[in-house]
């Protein structure tokens, strides 16, 4: 990793190594549209070694173990004016940068709202499963509302897993390239209704007092049931002062998702922030056919919820909203969650909530965060189960997966030094792994993913292998 990767990586809370991908805990919502069977083996340690369960539902940690260590003794430029004149290289940013997960836990968070994938292989008709997978796309960015914190890169041959019986899925996640950093995900339903598959690297772009991270790699969803694969790819993540002020997410960039199979496609517009903030955090867009007539229009916010409402109705609101028609004005969708109004430097104040058109249906909502989030990275519930190493799962984990490692374990309990030593410490480990690998002419062999083409756009992709919850682990590699 070059030195202006690593200025990259402090300053935006993306990883040049990896990238910021894609969700607020999951809610019981899956419940109401599938019977999850609970005495199905999820394949984590033996009788009697699982975490309490009540109601048979596992239960999962609420906070993390020490609040967030503070940032307000760092700053950036702090740091980068000391260094003026030397290169890159050379500039060492604090740990305090970093949130304790690594990018393939972040990943993992497009999991958060997976009752959309099962509510999506429930509906009959192809225009409404396409509402529910364009409510999932959105959804996988929701996560990163006020998420400035950057996680760890990934170690080469890293992976990460997760089962939750309760929400009807499992995960795999493998660092499958260092140079380009690529991140390669798996997940599957546990009662055969779904695939999510993809593979996550960035194109980072320095603007001086901002980072974009342009997604590159296809995220793919198959709903077997009905034969279906839809592609996308996540819209463009921008960081705001980088080198001075507050930092401030914003997304933006035309999604498309495409049915595969019927030809449909949902048009997404992520509303970049305008003057004077009016269009902060906005979507906008439509599902057309084959043939591109519009089926359903789609609006709202990414960090709150999306609606949807009859392209006819649609226009007809619009017209009279032209004519300054007040009386029809929509009212604001006071339910929804509203975002932090306290802003600083170029932050743009947050407009009113969403605009709900009479007559529009709510295709999804975002979860509220818990009380204690400030303290906790800005971590929605579900993120803030993610490191929690339950007891006996360190049997039956993979010895290469994130919730073994160390320095994020470190920073996790509130051991910033250790976490940082560790840090340094696995990063010379990789360095001298790499060293070896070239002295023996030896070419990486990933465990999990190999490289092949996307089965449904032919365009480069890593696919799953198969194996990884047959746990047998012997050829993973010592990377901690």
């Amino acid at each position: 990793m070059n030195g202006e990767e690593e200025f990259f990586d402090a300053v935006t809370g993306f990883d040049s190594e990896s990238s910021s991908g894609g969700f607020s805990e999951a809610s019981q919502r899956v419940a109401a549209v599938m019977c999850v069977d609970s005495g199905r083996s999820n394949g984590v340690g033996k009788a009697g070694e699982r975490p309490p369960r009540e109601n048979g539902i596992q239960k999962h940690r609420t906070s993390l173990p020490a609040p967030m260590f503070t940032r307000s003794d760092f700053s950036v430029w702090s740091i980068l004016k000391k260094c003026i004149g030397l290169e890159l290289s050379k500039i060492t940013m604090p740990i305090a940068f970093n949130e304790p997960l690594s990018f393939l836990q972040r990943i993992t968070e497009y999991m958060e709202h997976v009752d959309l994938i099962h509510r999506a292989s429930c509906q009959s008709q192809a225009l409404e499963r396409m509402q529910c997978v364009a409510a999932f796309a959105v959804s996988a960015v929701a996560s990163q509302w006020e998420r400035t914190g950057k996680p760890f890169n990934p170690l080469l041959g890293e992976t990460y897993e997760l089962i939750r019986e309760d929400l009807g899925f499992r995960f795999i996640s493998e660092q499958v390239s260092h140079h380009p950093p690529i991140s390669a995900f798996y997940s599957e339903g546990l009662h055969q209704d779904f695939l999510f598959h993809g593979s996550i690297y960035p194109k980072l772009k320095f603007w001086g007092k901002s980072v974009e991270a342009e997604p590159r790699g296809t995220i793919t969803l198959e709903l077997l049931k009905h034969n279906e694969a839809y592609t996308w790819t996540n819209p463009t993540c921008c960081v705001h002062n980088v080198i001075i002020g507050k930092l401030w997410i914003e997304q933006y960039g035309t999604v498309e998702i495409l049915n595969h199979r019927t030809g449909d496609k949902c048009v997404l517009h992520f509303k970049p922030c305008g003057l004077f903030g009016k269009e902060l955090h906005k979507v906008e867009g439509h599902i057309q056919d084959k043939n591109k007539k519009k089926l359903f229009m789609i609006y709202g916010k990414w960090t709150e919820c999306l609606w949807g409402i009859d392209p006819a109705a649609y226009e007809s609101f619009k017209k009279r909203e032209r004519r300054g028609d007040h009386l029809s004005k929509p009212q604001p969708d006071d339910s929804s969650q509203k975002a932090d109004g306290d802003v600083a430097d170029a932050v743009p104040e947050v407009q009113e909530t969403v605009q709900v058109i009479p007559g529009s249906k709510l295709l999804w909502r975002v979860n509220t965060r818990p009380p204690n989030s400030a303290q906790m990275y800005n971590f929605t519930s579900f993120t803030v189960s993610l490191n929690e190493l339950q007891s006996g799962m360190e049997k039956t984990l993979a010895p290469t997966d994130c919730r073994l490692r160390p320095d994020i374990r470190g920073m996790e309990n509130g051991d910033m030094d250790l976490a940082s030593q560790e840090k340094e410490r696995l990063e010379e480990k990789q360095r001298e792994a790499r060293r070896e690998r070239a002295k023996q002419e030896a070419e990486w062999q990933t465990r999990w993913f190999h490289q092949g083409s996307n089965p449904h756009t032919g365009a480069p992709d890593w696919l799953y292998a198969g194996g990884y919850f047959e746990r047998n682990f012997s050829r993973c590699p010592d990377i901690y």
